[in-house]
């Protein structure tokens, strides 16, 4: 694995990559990780002739710019961000990959701009429609979301940065301490880039942004025309597995693989299971 900088859309961007085949393959992480959330992922396509594979910091995370105005991190500007990297990287077109809030600017990416994907692949992170419907009519689902409400206060960042991190530790990895799924150099990895100076800003500005200021796109079919294939921890307390009900009302050419056992961390979890998933698709004429 190698890291690098590109200018895109007006930002620095850092990305780490692995791979160096003709194929380009990105994959974009949510909250609160940053590229090291796809090192499992990322780590499969080292000594690949087939693929080049690349984990970008998202906008405002760890050692990618961080603009100050919470606008700047409405969606379509996290997907004009990619959209810029991969022309920079010099294709036309790309396989993508999003977990979490990287995998929402990635369903609005496939929705607005089909012409750049080739394959199109998304871990636990919920089609913009149906999530929308799922917290209209679903008091899990808005249970479920609820923390969602303390992440875009005013001051939550030093809520959140209380006790070392404690918080984003607890949510994020205190199960999977216990199992053995992160370790203590995991857990040290991360706190190093939350401490980041407004990397823990930008991140919660993600969440500002969608509530003051939508998409940024006035979309009126959210269909998405590309092969897409959805793996799903059925144990995720956050984004429940209701929002696979209806999917392929939306996406036409649609595999989904649910996993039972493992929770919204899957890529952290399952990590041989979802390299295989994703491998096969890939594969897939």
């Amino acid at each position: 694995m190698t890291s690098h900088f590109i200018e895109t859309n007006g930002i620095k961007m850092h990305y780490v990559k692995a791979g160096e085949g003709p194929k380009l393959v990105v994959m974009a992480h949510g909250f609160p990780e940053f590229w090291y959330g796809n090192y499992n992922i990322l780590q499969s396509f080292i000594g690949s002739k087939e693929y080049t594979a690349v984990a970008p910091d998202m906008r405002g995370y760890n050692l990618t710019d961080k603009p100050g105005e919470v606008k700047a991190y409405q969606i379509k500007n996290m997907v004009d961000d990619l959209a810029g990297m991969v022309k920079g990287l010099g294709h036309e077109k790309f396989s993508l990959i999003g977990h979490d809030w990287g995998g929402i600017v990635c369903w609005v990416l496939a929705i607005v701009h089909p012409d750049l994907l080739e394959k199109f692949i998304i871990i636990n992170s919920p089609h913009p429609a149906i999530f929308a419907r799922e917290m209209r009519e679903n008091p899990a689902q808005q249970a479920g979301n609820s923390y969602t409400q303390m992440f875009r206060a005013e001051g939550s960042e030093a809520k959140l940065t209380a006790n070392d991190f404690e918080i984003l530790v607890t949510m994020m990895m205190s199960e999977g301490l216990k199992s053995g799924v992160f370790t203590e150099k995991d857990k040290k990895i991360y706190r190093e880039a939350w401490s980041r100076p407004g990397a823990l800003t930008g991140g919660l500005n993600w969440y500002r942004a969608s509530a003051q200021y939508g998409y940024g796109y006035d979309i009126k079919d959210f269909s998405v025309n590309v092969p897409t294939l959805v793996i799903w921890g059925m144990d995720d307390e956050f984004i429940l597995s209701s929002n696979l009900n209806g999917l392929d009302g939306f996406v036409p050419d649609l595999t989904i693989q649910e996993v039972e056992g493992a929770t919204h961390w899957i890529i952290h979890e399952k990590p041989d299971l979802v390299n295989r998933y994703i491998k096969e698709f890939l594969s897939r004429n």
